[in-house]
């Protein structure tokens, strides 16, 4: 009785990172292109602002804020800014060797509210265990007054992190809907703030560049989601304002 009574219950790993080999959190120029590689570990970019162009085992894809691309090992990849905003970019490299992360191949995500602040976590622990920016390799600028658990807390972040995605994967057609909506509130509240920008600088003249570059969002999507959303272009719907006014 007392031995069934004390059976344990191992508990199964979906993603188990095995090991930690860069993580950058930076600011790349206008014009900045990498010229790309390949290695036998996992990668992903993250754009936290601005837009890139990625190319992946010769498919390009374009990438706006919010976005992230995963690279499987021994895929070859490379990305440019698109000249016109400095993007901030996010990438981690690791090894890991758990069967699902075969699901994350070709995998290019908006990422959600939550998905974003697990990221935010990550890159926070990482400047409470290594002297930021992050150089390579980490091991040799780990910092001497770590906070206690950081190195571990950016595991469980990162294995937390992928598993939040595998689910959306894993379940499309729940997580569609979700999304949906997510993006909807997204783009709802980006219109807000563009028409109260408007409102804010009506006695002078701005451009649609200015008002890209305050809202952290690519001219392309800005024109498409405010023609889509209220029918007429951001200058037209300025100047309606300004004659209202």
């Amino acid at each position: 009785m007392d031995e069934m009574a004390h059976q344990r219950t191992p508990l199964h790993s979906t993603i188990q990172i095995e090991q930690l080999i860069t993580l950058y959190y930076f600011e790349f120029g206008k014009e900045y292109a990498y010229k790309g590689e390949k290695h036998d570990f996992w990668e992903f970019l993250y754009v936290d602002k601005g837009e890139v162009e990625v190319t992946a085992d010769g498919e390009r894809h374009n990438l706006q804020q919010g976005m992230i691309i995963f690279h499987k090992p021994n895929e070859f990849h490379s990305f440019h800014a698109n000249r016109n905003t400095a993007p901030n970019l996010i990438v981690m490299t690791f090894d890991c060797h758990s069967p699902d992360m075969k699901l994350f191949e070709n995998q290019i995500m908006v990422l959600n509210d939550a998905e974003r602040n697990l990221l935010a976590s990550i890159i926070e622990e990482g400047t409470n265990a290594f002297a930021f920016p992050f150089r390579y390799p980490l091991k040799d600028y780990r910092k001497s007054d770590v906070m206690v658990g950081s190195e571990q807390l950016i595991k469980l972040y990162l294995e937390t992190f992928l598993i939040f995605l595998l689910r959306r994967i894993t379940v499309p057609h729940r997580n569609a809907e979700l999304f949906s909506a997510i993006k909807k509130k997204d783009d709802d509240i980006l219109i807000q703030n563009v028409i109260a920008y408007l409102e804010q600088n009506m006695t002078r003249k701005i451009t649609l560049a200015e008002i890209s570059g305050t809202l952290h969002v690519s001219r392309s999507r800005l024109k498409e989601l405010f023609k889509k959303s209220t029918g007429r272009t951001i200058m037209e719907y300025f100047t309606h304002m300004k004659i209202g006014k």
